[in-house]
C-alpha cells in the first residue's frame, strides 16, 4: 500500500499540472446545436485512475511489483469476461467461434504486451488518440457574445486580416485574462493590451471604453466556468494533452546530401525545447490503454445503469480504463476494429485502403501497399507493437482508422492479399504453408476460411461489396476512387483482375477524384535533395533550413553579344544597353534571326523581356518594307540583317501582323504595357491592354499591333468566332511565366496554346509560340507541349544564371498555438532584420495586406524600443536620422508618419503618389534600413534590396473561402527582388511558413516541383468551349484535342499519378493512351450532356453545342451552376428569388461564414434593400448581402469580407450576363428585363429606385440624393426642363447647366413602326429609330447597343428579339429595322416593341403596336395536290421533232406530266407554282411548243426578272429550238429599242428580261411585233414581292390589257396567252385571278413537294458582328461537307467575293490538316490538276483548284470562270464556292448546297441586309442533280434571331404582296406619256373598278387591286 500510496503522490495533478499542455483549437469549428467534440469526465461512474499511471510524456516510468501484479489481475478479469461473451457467441454461430477466439487472443495479446512495455514515443497507442478542444460557446448568449468578440478582434483597429484560427486563439487568450480572477483590471487591462495592440507597453495602454466593452462580453460568456470544470475533471482524470506531439503538419520529407550523424549530438543537446525531431517528425498519442473493439468487453457500470450521456453527437472517451464510445464513435469504431471477412480481402484491398491518404497518387499508394505487406508478414518476426510503431511512420495519423483495421486483421490482410497475388501453384503452397503454421493460430483460421465450402457466390459478392462500401464511405466526399465512375471500386477491381477481359467501348471517370486535390499545392516529388553545404537549425516554435548561394562560374570563352552588332535598326528597342548579359547572348540568334517555337528557362531577373523584345523584332523584320524592295530571294536571316535608313515607323507593314503577349496578372500586363511601349513606339507598334477592365473595340484592336493580355481574357477572346476576325492575323505568342501551368489557372494556358497550335495545323499560317518560365525540373515536357525542338529552341539556365547569387534561409514554424505563431512571426522578423542591420544591408519584409505593413512595422519598431536596439536602425544624430526628421513631415500616411523616423517604412498601393514616392527615394538613398511593403511593389516598383523577408506565405483567396498559400508566382517575384546587382555579391532570401509547408517551397526554389496539369478539374468546361468554338464536334475530334494538351504529355510521363492503374502494362498495350483519352472525353461528353450544355450522341459520337452551352462558354460559367440555373429559373422570378439563385452559383462553393462575420452580416443584412431569407449564417445569405452591399456602396470592416465582396463583385456581371441570356432564349420578357437591370445595378453600383443619373461620374452625391427626392416628377419629364429649373430643382444652380448637360446626354430612341401582315400568322414590321440625346464618344463609346423586343399583350413571352448597334458616326441619322413577327391565334389587340439600352439603367423606349384597325389577310386556299400519275415519256409531244428536244430524258417528272395537258393541250392560261429546280422551264416549253404546233405564225416572249436568268434560257434554248426553227427566231434582246424591235419581228422566241419588255411595250399601239405575241411566259413570278416586283406587275396587266384588247377584236386577231411560273405561293389564287387563270389552270404545288426530295439543315450562331459569325461558320461547313457530301459535289454560297476566296482556303487546309486529302474527284491525277491550274490568272485561285475546290466571283475574268466551271462540271473539283449575288448566274448544281450566311451588305444602306427570299429559294433549288441523285440536301447557317423567320418563309408557301402603290407615280408618269391612259377617269378605273365592269371597258385591274380587294 505504501508504494501505491508513493506512486499516487508522485503522479498527483499538483505534481503533474506543469506537464499539462493546451490542446491544438485552431483546427475546430462550432456549429450551433452540434455536438461540442470535448471529452467529458467519467468520474464516479469508473475508477479511471490517477494521470501517469502508465506512462509519463515520453519518460521511462518505473513499476512496482505491486503494480504489475494489479495490472495483470485486471487484465485476467477482462480476458475471463471476453472468454464467456465469445463462449455465448460460439454457441449461437458455430461458424463464427473461431473468429471470435482468435480475436480474443488477439486482442489479449495486444492489451497485455500494452500494459507492460514502454514506448519510446510517450502516450498510448494510436488506437486509443483523441483529441481536446478549447472553449466553444454551447449557450445562444454565449454564443452571440463570442462572435462579437471575434468581430471586434477582426476589426482593423486591432488584428485586422488574419486567419481564423488566429482570432480564435487571441480571443482565448482575452478570455482567460478576462476569467483569471487572480489579476486586478489594470493588470487584465495591461495584458490584453499586449495581446491585441501591435506594441507592447510602451505602445499604449488598451483604451478603457474598448477595454469594458470586452469585460461586459467577457461576463456574457455563461458557460465558461462549465467549460474550465469540464477540462478540470478531465485533467484529474489522467487525460493526457497532445503535450509535445506534433500534428501532421509537422512531417517534411527533406533528404540532406552530407551526413547528420556528427551533429545529432549537439543539436539535441540544444532542442530541448523544439516540438520537432531531428530525423523524423512522429505524433505522439495519448497515454491510455488500447481498447480493442474486435472484442466485446465489460459494460461500464455508467452504461448498465443508463448513466451514460445520451446524446450521441459527442464522442466520449475515458483514458486510462476502458474506452466508451456512443453515437457515432461507436459506429466508427465497430467499423475499424471489425474482422473482415477473407471474401471481401482480394489482391488491392490494401491500395484501397491507403488510397485516402495519398491523394490519388496510385504509384505511390501501390508502394506503400507493398511496405505495409511486407511488414504484417508472419515470417518477419514483427510482434503487434513493434508493427504499429513502424506503421506509423510508414502512414502518418492521417490513415489512423486504417491502420488500427489492418492492425486488427494482419495476418487475415496478408494471408488473402498475398494468397492472390499467388501467380502460381508453388507461391500459393507456400503461402498456405506459412498460414498454418502461424503460431497465434490465426493462419489456420484464415486457410480454414479461404477452404470453407460454406457460402454461395452470392455471400462472396456481398462480403465483397461490403469492404468496397465501407472503404468508398471513409473517402472525403465519398467518392469512389480515380477510375469508378458510376460502378463500385470493388467491379472495377475485378475487372482489372482478369486479365483477358478487354473494355468495350469508353468508360465514365470520377474526374473529382482523378484531380489533384491540393490543385497548385500538388507535389509529385516526394522528397527534396538539398544542395551540398544545406543545413538546418531547430529553435524554440520554429526549424530554419539553410540553403547556399549557387556560384556561377562564367566560363572563360564565354562572349556578351554588344548591341551595336545587332542590325541597325534594332537599336531603338535596346537604348541605354550596351551589350546583352549572358542569356540574352546565347539566345540572340535563335530569337531574333529565327522562327523557331521557344521555351526559355531562367531565375527570376535573369532578362526574359529583353529576350521577348528579339523575338518581336523578328516580326518586325518579316514585315519591313525595305525587305521587299531588296533581294526577294534572300533567306530570312538575311533579311534581318538588311540595314536601312529612313523613318523606322514607315518600314514596316504595320497592318499584316498581331503579336500577343500572355501576361499572368493585371499588374504586370500594366507593366509589360508602359514598358513595351516606350521601347516599340520607334517603329510604330501600337501596345494596348486587354483584360478584363480595359475592352478594346474592333477599330482599336485593328489599330494595334501587339495586345498585352492575361490567359483569361485571351481564352474568352478565342473561344469567341467574333475574335477570330483579328486572331488570324496573329503570327507571334508569348506567354510569360508559363510554368504557372501547375497552377489552378494552368488549364487556361493548356486551352490557350492547344488552339494556337491546332489552328497552325488548320490554316498552315505560321504562329511562332515563346515560353518564358521561371526554372523547373521537368522542362523539357513544357517544351514539347509548346512544339519546341529541343536542339533548336529549348534553353535551361539554372541558378546560377541568376544576376545575384541568392541565399535562402526557410523558417517553418512549429508553434501550434496560432495566436502565438503570428506573434513569434514579428519576432523572428526582428532577428533577422537586427542581423541585416548590423551587418549594414537593407531588407524588404513582404506582407500580404496592407494594415499588415504599418503593424509589422510598429511591431518591429516596438521591439527595438523595448531592447534598447534602435541604434541599429537609425544612428543616433546622424545625418539619416536628420533627414528622415524632415521628410516626416510631408508624410499623409499615419502609419509611415509614426515609423519613418526609426529608419522603417511601409509601402502599398493605397498610399498616396507621393507618400509612396518619398519611401522609394528614401529607400532607393539608403536611409530607410527596413521596408514593410506588400507585393505590389515586387511587381510594379524595382526597388532591390540586399535581403527579402516573406512574412508568412498565407493570404486570403476568396474564390476558396479560405486562407490559401501564396502562389509560386508571387512567391519568385519577391524573392527577386533580393540582391542589389550594383552592390551585393549574393542576397538573401528568407521564407516564414508553416512547417507543413516546408518540402513545397524547398522543392520550388530548388527545381525540384514538378509542373503537372490541372485540367482535369476543368476539362468539361474547356471541352464545351471547345464544342461551342466548332474545332470539336465529335468524340473522336475531343480525343484528339486532348493530344495537345498538356495533361497528356504529362499522362504519358508520370500515369499513375493520374490515375491509371498498372502503367507499365497501360503503355504497353496503348502507347498513345487514346483509350484513357478516349475515357476522359466521353465522361467530360457526358457531364455536359447531363448539364444540357452539349447534345451528345452516344451512337456516333456527335457533339452538339446547346444554347446553354454557348453561354456556358461566352461567360465562363462552369457547367454545373449552368445546370443549376436550367433547373431552378422560372419566368416569374422576383428579385428576392433571383438574387436567392445567384447566390447558389457554383462560383461561389467555397465562400464560408467565419464566425468573426457573423456580427458583420447580420447588420448589413438589415441594411441592404432586398430582403434575405436565409440566416445570415448560411453562404448564401452572406453571398446575397455582399452583392446588394456592393450595390449599395456600404462600407465593410473586416478584410475577409472585402475580399468575398469583391470576388462576388468580379463573377456577378457575367453570372447576371448569363442569366439574361439563358431568360432571352426561353422568351420570358419579365426576368429578361430584371436580370438585364440586375446587370446593369452591378456595373453601375446603382439601383432601380435611384437617379439613372448616378450613371455619370460627376454628379456629386448631395444631389443625386436631392433628384430622388423628388419622386413625384418623372424621369421623362427632367428632358422638359431648362437649366435653371434644373438647377432650382436640386437648390444648386451652378448644377443645373450640367445636369442639362448630362441628361440630354443621356440614352435614348424615339420609335415609330409600319407594320403589314404578310400573311395571316406573320407579321412585317418596318421600325424606325431616331437618336433623341447628344452622342458624346468619352461617355457612349463609339457604339451603343439597344435590344429590340417584341412582346405580347401580357409582357410574359418575347416574339422577337435582335440587337442594333447605334454608331457614334451615325448618331444623328434615321435608322429603318425590318423584321417579321409571328402573328398569335387568336389576334391579340397589341404588341409592344420595347428598345432597351443594353447598358444603361432606366434607358428604354416602349412602343405599343395596336391591332384593331390591322386586316389581315385571308386563309390561303390548300395547295395543288400532287397526283399519283404514271410519268409521261417525251413520246407524249406527238411529233417526232419536237421529242427530239429532250433527248436525254426518259420521263417527265410528276409536276410536268400533272401540267402537261393544261400546257400543251390548250390555250387557257396557266400558273404553275412549285419548288425551285422542280423542272418549270420545261412547262414553259410545253407552251411553246403548243404554240410552233398550233399557231405557226405566233410569237413567244419569255420574261425573266434577272438578266442572268434570261441569258441561262436564252443559251439553252438557242441550241435546242434551234434545231427546228430557224436561224434568228430564238433572239435575246438588248435592252436597245430599234435593235429589239427587228429581232423581235423576226424572232418565233424571244428572250428578255421585264425591264426591256416594260421599255418595249409602252407603245405596244405603234408597234406590230408587240402586237403579234401570242404567247407571254413569265418566269419567277415570286419576284412580285421584290424590287422587280411593280415592274412585272406593270408589264403583266399591260399584257392582260392586250389580251382584252384583242379579245374585243374578234377571232380574227391572234389571242394573246399569258403563262406564268413562279416558286409555291400562300396567295397564288390571287395572283392566277389577276392573270386571268381559271382555278384548273392553276397549279400551285406545296414547297415541299419536289421531284427530288431535299433535306434541309438549320444551324445558327449567336455571334453579334457580321465578321465573327461568318470565322464560326468556317469548320461547320467543311464538316457539312464531310458529313453529308463528303464524295459527291458541293455548292457553297457565302455573301461576298472576298469572303469566296477565304473559305476556298479554309476548306482546302481543313482537308489537308485534318484528313491529309484532298477534294479532288475520282481517279483524278494531281499532276493533270496542277497543269491545268498553272493555266489560271489568280493565285489563289491555282492552289485552292490543287486541292479540289474552286471559286468563282463577278471580277474574274471569262476565261478563268469557264475553266473552273468546267473542272466543276467534269468533276475534277468536288466543291465550288460562289458568291450569293451570282446564284442566278452560276448554272452549275450540286448534291449539296451551304448558304453561308443570309446576309449582305449593303452600300447605300450602310448595314447587312438580308438576302431576297427569292435568291436562298434558287439557292436550295440546285441542290439536286435529277439525273445523278435521288436526294439532295442543303444546309443553312444563319444569325440566330432569323432562324425561326427563315424556317416559315422556306418550309411555307411564299406571301406575295403588291408593291406598286410605291412607285405608282412612275407607271402613271409613262402611260400618259405614251398615251395609253389619256383621260383621268381610265387611270381611276385601271385601279378601282370591279373586275367585271373592268372587263366590259377593257380595262385590266392591277395586283394591287386584287390585294387591296381581299384586305376589304
Amino acid at each position: 500500500m505504501a508504494e501505491r500510496e508513493e506512486i499516487n503522490r508522485q503522479y498527483a495533478y499538483s505534481a503533474m499540472s506543469n506537464m499539462v499542455t493546451q490542446a491544438d483549437r485552431s483546427a475546430r469549428r462550432s456549429r450551433g446545436g452540434d455536438g461540442t467534440g470535448e471529452v467529458e469526465t467519467l468520474r464516479g461512474r469508473t475508477d479511471i485512475g490517477r494521470m501517469g499511471d502508465s506512462l509519463s510524456g515520453g519518460k521511462k516510468v518505473g513499476v512496482g511489483a505491486g503494480d504489475a501484479d494489479n495490472s495483470n489481475k485486471e487484465m485476467e478479469e477482462i480476458r475471463e469476461r471476453a472468454n464467456r461473451k465469445r463462449m455465448k457467441r460460439e454457441k449461437a454461430s458455430g461458424a463464427a467461434a473461431a473468429t471470435g477466439a482468435a480475436a480474443g487472443e488477439a486482442g489479449q495479446s495486444k492489451r497485455s504486451r500494452r500494459a507492460g512495455v514502454e514506448w519510446s514515443g510517450g502516450g498510448g497507442g494510436i488506437l486509443d488518440m483523441g483529441e481536446i478542444s478549447g472553449y466553444r460557446p454551447t449557450t445562444v448568449g454565449a454564443r452571440s457574445n463570442y462572435e462579437a468578440m471575434l468581430n471586434v478582434i477582426g476589426s482593423k483597429a486591432y488584428l485586422g486580416n488574419q486567419p481564423p484560427a488566429v482570432l480564435r486563439d487571441a480571443a482565448e487568450e482575452i478570455i482567460t485574462t478576462l476569467k483569471d480572477q487572480s489579476l486586478r483590471d489594470p493588470e487584465r487591462q495591461s495584458a490584453i493590451s499586449r495581446i491585441l495592440l501591435t506594441g507592447r507597453s510602451s505602445g499604449g495602454m488598451f483604451p478603457g471604453e474598448a477595454y469594458s466593452k470586452f469585460v461586459a462580453l467577457g461576463k456574457g460568456l455563461d458557460d465558461y466556468d462549465d467549460y474550465v470544470t469540464r477540462g478540470t475533471r478531465m485533467s484529474e482524470g489522467g487525460t493526457g494533452g497532445r503535450g509535445d506531439d506534433m500534428d501532421d503538419e509537422m512531417g517534411v520529407a527533406v533528404v540532406f546530401d552530407e551526413s547528420d550523424e556528427d551533429e545529432d549530438g549537439d543539436r539535441a543537446a540544444g532542442s530541448d525545447g523544439s516540438d520537432v525531431d531531428d530525423d523524423e517528425v512522429v505524433e505522439v498519442a495519448n497515454s491510455s490503454s488500447e481498447d480493442d473493439s474486435s472484442v466485446e468487453g465489460p459494460a461500464l457500470p455508467g452504461e448498465e445503469e443508463g448513466g451514460l450521456d445520451s446524446d450521441g453527437e459527442e464522442d466520449k472517451v475515458v483514458q486510462g480504463g476502458k474506452t466508451a464510445v456512443s453515437g457515432k464513435s461507436r459506429s466508427a469504431a465497430a467499423k475499424h476494429g471489425r474482422l473482415l471477412s477473407v471474401r471481401e480481402i482480394d489482391a488491392h484491398y490494401l491500395q484501397r485502403q491507403l488510397s485516402v491518404g495519398f491523394d490519388g497518387d496510385a504509384n505511390a499508394c501501390a508502394k506503400a501497399a507493398e511496405e505495409v505487406l511486407a511488414l504484417l508478414d508472419p515470417r518477419a518476426g514483427h510482434d503487434l507493437r513493434e508493427c504499429e510503431n513502424r506503421l506509423l511512420v510508414l502512414l502518418g495519423f492521417d490513415l489512423f482508422d486504417s491502420i488500427k483495421l489492418v492492425l486488427n486483421n494482419r495476418v487475415r490482410i496478408w494471408g488473402c492479399v498475398t494468397l492472390k497475388r499467388s501467380r502460381n501453384d508453388a507461391e500459393r503452397d507456400e503461402v498456405e504453408a506459412v498460414l498454418r503454421q502461424e503460431g497465434s493460430g490465426e493462419g489456420k483460421r484464415v486457410w480454414a476460411d479461404l477452404h470453407s465450402s460454406a457460402g454461395t457466390a452470392g455471400d462472396w459478392s456481398r462480403d465483397r461489396m461490403k469492404g468496397v462500401a465501407e472503404s468508398v464511405k471513409s473517402r472525403d466526399g465519398g467518392t469512389a476512387g480515380a477510375l469508378i465512375g458510376s460502378k463500385a471500386s470493388g467491379e472495377e477491381e475485378d475487372m482489372m483482375d482478369i486479365d483477358d477481359k478487354k473494355k468495350e467501348g469508353p468508360i465514365e471517370l470520377d474526374l473529382d477524384s482523378l484531380a489533384f486535390r491540393d490543385g497548385a499545392r500538388t507535389m509529385s516529388n516526394k522528397k527534396c535533395d538539398l544542395p551540398d553545404k544545406s543545413w538546418r537549425a531547430m529553435k524554440k516554435g520554429y526549424e530554419e533550413v539553410h540553403v547556399p548561394a549557387v556560384k556561377s562560374i562564367i566560363p572563360a570563352d564565354e562572349r556578351l553579344i554588344p548591341v551595336r552588332e545587332l542590325p541597325t535598326w534594332t537599336h531603338d528597342a535596346f537604348k541605354g544597353m550596351e551589350k546583352l548579359n549572358r542569356i540574352q547572348s546565347k539566345m540572340a540568334v535563335t530569337a531574333l534571326k529565327s522562327s523557331e517555337n521557344i521555351l526559355l528557362c531562367a531565375p527570376t531577373g535573369a532578362g526574359k523581356t529583353n529576350v521577348a523584345m528579339m523575338t518581336i523584332l523578328n516580326i518586325l523584320g518579316q514585315y519591313r518594307k525595305s525587305k521587299a524592295s531588296g533581294d526577294d530571294n534572300s533567306d530570312e536571316g538575311d533579311a534581318m540583317d538588311v540595314d536601312g535608313g529612313g523613318s523606322q515607323a514607315d518600314m514596316y507593314d504595320l497592318q499584316s501582323f498581331k503579336i500577343v503577349y500572355v501576361a499572368p496578372m493585371k499588374a504586370l500586363v500594366q507593366e509589360v504595357v508602359k514598358n513595351f511601349s516606350k521601347r516599340l513606339a520607334p517603329y510604330g507598334v501600337s501596345v494596348r491592354e486587354l483584360s478584363g477592365d480595359s475592352s478594346l473595340t474592333r477599330q482599336q484592336i485593328a489599330e494595334t499591333q501587339m495586345l498585352v493580355t492575361t490567359p483569361e481574357k485571351w481564352d474568352i477572346v478565342t473561344r469567341q468566332g467574333e475574335g477570330r476576325a483579328y486572331t488570324q492575323l496573329v503570327r507571334l505568342v508569348i506567354i510569360d511565366e508559363i510554368h504557372l501551368l501547375h497552377d489552378d489557372r494552368g488549364p487556361v494556358l493548356e486551352s490557350i496554346v492547344s488552339r494556337v497550335i491546332r489552328q497552325i495545323e488548320t490554316t498552315a499560317e505560321p504562329v511562332r509560340l515563346v515560353g518564358l518560365s521561371a526554372t523547373l525540373p521537368n522542362y523539357t515536357d513544357v517544351a514539347t507541349f509548346l512544339r519546341v525542338k529541343p536542339d533548336k529552341g529549348l534553353f535551361f539556365f539554372d541558378h546560377s544564371y541568376r544576376p545575384v547569387p541568392l541565399q535562402m534561409q526557410y523558417i517553418g514554424i512549429t508553434e501550434r498555438n496560432a495566436f502565438k505563431r503570428f506573434q513569434l512571426q514579428n519576432e523572428i522578423c526582428y532577428e533577422k532584420a537586427l542581423v541585416q542591420r548590423r551587418n549594414g544591408n537593407q531588407m524588404l519584409i513582404f506582407v500580404h495586406s496592407r494594415a499588415e505593413t504599418g503593424k509589422t512595422a510598429k511591431a518591429l519598431r516596438d521591439l527595438a524600443l523595448e531592447r534598447d536596439e534602435l541604434s541599429n536602425f537609425v544612428r543616433e544624430g546622424g545625418a539619416t536620422q536628420e533627414i528622415l526628421r524632415e521628410e516626416v513631415d510631408t508624410v499623409k500616411n499615419a502609419d509611415l508618419k509614426e515609423v519613418l523616423t526609426y529608419g522603417m517604412a511601409i509601402h502599398h498601393a493605397g498610399m498616396a503618389r507621393t507618400d509612396r514616392e518619398l519611401v522609394e527615394d528614401l529607400f532607393a538613398d539608403g536611409h530607410i534600413a527596413v521596408l514593410c511593403t506588400t507585393a505590389t511593389l515586387a511587381w510594379g516598383v524595382n526597388l532591390p534590396a540586399h535581403a527579402v523577408i516573406i512574412k508568412g506565405t498565407q493570404i486570403y483567396d476568396p474564390s476558396k473561402g479560405r486562407w490559401a498559400e501564396l502562389s509560386p508566382l508571387d512567391v519568385l517575384q519577391m524573392l527577386g527582388r533580393a540582391g542589389r546587382p550594383q552592390y551585393d555579391s549574393e542576397g538573401e532570401g528568407i521564407i516564414m511558413t508553416a512547417h507543413s509547408e516546408l518540402q513545397y517551397y524547398l522543392s520550388l526554389t530548388n527545381l525540384q516541383l514538378p509542373v503537372e496539369s490541372q485540367l482535369i478539374k476543368t476539362l468539361p468546361n474547356h471541352l464545351n468551349a471547345e464544342v461551342v468554338l466548332g474545332a470539336v464536334q465529335t468524340i473522336a475530334e475531343a480525343v484528339d484535342w486532348l493530344s495537345y494538351s498538356f495533361l497528356y504529355i504529362r499522362m504519358l510521363q508520370n500515369p499513375s499519378l493520374y490515375g491509371i492503374l498498372d502503367p507499365e502494362k497501360a503503355l504497353k498495350e496503348d502507347p498513345t493512351l487514346k483509350q484513357r483519352r478516349l475515357d476522359l472525353a466521353h465522361t467530360a461528353a457526358c457531364m455536359l450532356e447531363k448539364s444540357h450544355l452539349i447534345r451528345y450522341d452516344r451512337r456516333s459520337g456527335a457533339l452538339q453545342a446547346t444554347p446553354l452551352g454557348r453561354i456556358s462558354s461566352q461567360y465562363y460559367i462552369s457547367h454545373t451552376s449552368m445546370a443549376l440555373y436550367s433547373r431552378h429559373l422560372r419566368s416569374n422570378m422576383s428579385d428576392i428569388e433571383l438574387l436567392r439563385l445567384f447566390s447558389l452559383s457554383g462560383e461561389f462553393a467555397h465562400i464560408t461564414v467565419r464566425e468573426e462575420e457573423k456580427l458583420e452580416l447580420a447588420k448589413l443584412a438589415a441594411k441592404v434593400p432586398i430582403p434575405v431569407k436565409e440566416s445570415p449564417t448560411e453562404p448564401s445569405a452572406k453571398i446575397n448581402i455582399l452583392l446588394q452591399a456592393y450595390i449599395s456602396r456600404l462600407k465593410l470592416d473586416g478584410f475577409a469580407l472585402v475580399s468575398d465582396m469583391a470576388f462576388v463583385q468580379q463573377s456577378a456581371a457575367r453570372i447576371m450576363r448569363a442569366l439574361f441570356e439563358i431568360a432571352l432564349r426561353r422568351n420570358w420578357a419579365g426576368l429578361t428585363k430584371l436580370t438585364l437591370a440586375f446587370s446593369n445595378m452591378v456595373s453601375h453600383r446603382i439601383w432601380r429606385s435611384q437617379s439613372p443619373l448616378r450613371q455619370f461620374k460627376n454628379v456629386p452625391e448631395i444631389v443625386a440624393r436631392k433628384l430622388e427626392r423628388k419622386s413625384d416628377i418623372e424621369w421623362s419629364r427632367y428632358a422638359d426642363l431648362a437649366p435653371s429649373d434644373l438647377g432650382e430643382l436640386v437648390g444648386v444652380p451652378k448644377m443645373g447647366r450640367t445636369l442639362h448637360k448630362l441628361i440630354h446626354q443621356f440614352p435614348k430612341l424615339e420609335l415609330s413602326a409600319h407594320i403589314q401582315p404578310i400573311t395571316r400568322s406573320m407579321l412585317r414590321v418596318e421600325l424606325t429609330l431616331l437618336p433623341d440625346f447628344q452622342y458624346d464618344v468619352k461617355v457612349h463609346g463609339y457604339v451603343q447597343l439597344f435590344h429590340i423586343i417584341v412582346e405580347d399583350v401580357n409582357g410574359e413571352n418575347i416574339l422577337y428579339h435582335e440587337m442594333f448597334s447605334l454608331k457614334s458616326s451615325e448618331a444623328e441619322d434615321e435608322h429603318a429595322v425590318v423584321f417579321t413577327v409571328a402573328i398569335m391565334d387568336p389576334l391579340p389587340p397589341s404588341y409592344f416593341i420595347r428598345v432597351t439600352s443594353d447598358r444603361w439603367l432606366h434607358s428604354e423606349s416602349v412602343l405599343p403596336v395596336s391591332f384593331n384597325t390591322m386586316i389581315l389577310p385571308p386563309k390561303f386556299p390548300p395547295p395543288t395536290e400532287l397526283l399519283d400519275l404514271q410519268p409521261l415519256p417525251p413520246t407524249a409531244l406527238g411529233e417526232p421533232a419536237l421529242v427530239k428536244l429532250f433527248n436525254g430524258v426518259s420521263e417527265f417528272n410528276p409536276i410536268q406530266t400533272q401540267t402537261f395537258h393544261e400546257i400543251f393541250k390548250t390555250d387557257r392560261n396557266t400558273l404553275v407554282c412549285a419548288a425551285s429546280g422542280s423542272g418549270k422551264t420545261i412547262c414553259a416549253e410545253f407552251a411553246i411548243l403548243r404554240m410552233l404546233v398550233t399557231d405557226p405564225s405566233g410569237k413567244c416572249v419569255y420574261v425573266a426578272p434577272r438578266e442572268e436568268i434570261a441569258e441561262s434560257v436564252y443559251a439553252n434554248w438557242e441550241g435546242r429550238f434551234g434545231s427546228i426553227l430557224k436561224t434568228g427566231q430564238v433572239a435575246l434582246l438588248t435592252g436597245e429599242t430599234a435593235p429589239d424591235l427587228r429581232l423581235l419581228a423576226e424572232a418565233k422566241i424571244a428572250v428578255c428580261t421585264a425591264k426591256q419588255w416594260d421599255a418595249l411595250s409602252r407603245r405596244w399601239r405603234q408597234r406590230k411585233a408587240v402586237q403579234a405575241v401570242s404567247l407571254f411566259v413569265v418566269d419567277d413570278l415570286h419576284f412580285l414581292g421584290g424590287d422587280a416586283g411593280p415592274v412585272m406587275e406593270v408589264i403583266i396587266s399591260r399584257m392582260r390589257y392586250i389580251s382584252s384588247q384583242k379579245q374585243q377584236r374578234g377571232k380574227d386577231s391572234a389571242q394573246l396567252r399569258i403563262v406564268g411560273l413562279s416558286a409555291s405561293l400562300a396567295n397564288a389564287r390571287e395572283v392566277g385571278e389577276w392573270m386571268g387563270v381559271s382555278s384548273k389552270s392553276l397549279f400551285n404545288f406545296s414547297p415541299k413537294v419536289r421531284p427530288l426530295p431535299l433535306e434541309i439543315y438549320f444551324q445558327s450562331f449567336d455571334q453579334g458582328s457580321f465578321s465573327g459569325r461568318l470565322m464560326a461558320m468556317g469548320k461547320p461547313v467543311y464538316n457539312a461537307i464531310m458529313r453529308h457530301s463528303a464524295q459527291k459535289p458541293v455548292m457553297v454560297f457565302v455573301p461576298s467575293r472576298r469572303q469566296a476566296q477565304l473559305t476556298a482556303i479554309d476548306l482546302m487546309a481543313y482537308r489537308e490538316s485534318l484528313d491529309d486529302d484532298t477534294f479532288l474527284g475520282d481517279d483524278v491525277g494531281g499532276h493533270e490538276v496542277a497543269i491545268l491550274a498553272e493555266k489560271l490568272g489568280e493565285p489563289a485561285l491555282q492552289q485552292v483548284v490543287n486541292a479540289g475546290v474552286g471559286f468563282v466571283h463577278s471580277g474574274m475574268s471569262d476565261a478563268d470562270w469557264e475553266r473552273v466551271t468546267q473542272l466543276y462540271r467534269d468533276g475534277v473539283l468536288r466543291v465550288l464556292v460562289c458568291p450569293s449575288d451570282l446564284c442566278w448566274k452560276v448554272q452549275e448544281r450540286a448534291h449539296m448546297v451551304i448558304i453561308m450566311g443570309t446576309e449582305t451588305y449593303d452600300g447605300r444602306e450602310r448595314r447587312y441586309v438580308d438576302n431576297p427570299i427569292s435568291d436562298l429559294i434558287h439557292m436550295m433549288g440546285k441542290a439536286s442533280r435529277p439525273d445523278q441523285d435521288s436526294s439532295g440536301t442543303c444546309a443553312i447557317f444563319c444569325h440566330t434571331p432569323k432562324k425561326e423567320q427563315l424556317k416559315k418563309l422556306l418550309y411555307d408557301p411564299l406571301p406575295v404582296e403588291s408593291h406598286l402603290d410605291h412607285y405608282l407615280h412612275d407607271n402613271f408618269n409613262s402611260e400618259i406619256v405614251t398615251m395609253t391612259l389619256l383621260p383621268f377617269l381610265s387611270l381611276m378605273a385601271l385601279l378601282l373598278l370591279p373586275a367585271d365592269a373592268l372587263a366590259v371597258s377593257g380595262k385590266v385591274p392591277s395586283l394591287t387591286f386584287y390585294n387591296n380587294a381581299q384586305r376589304s
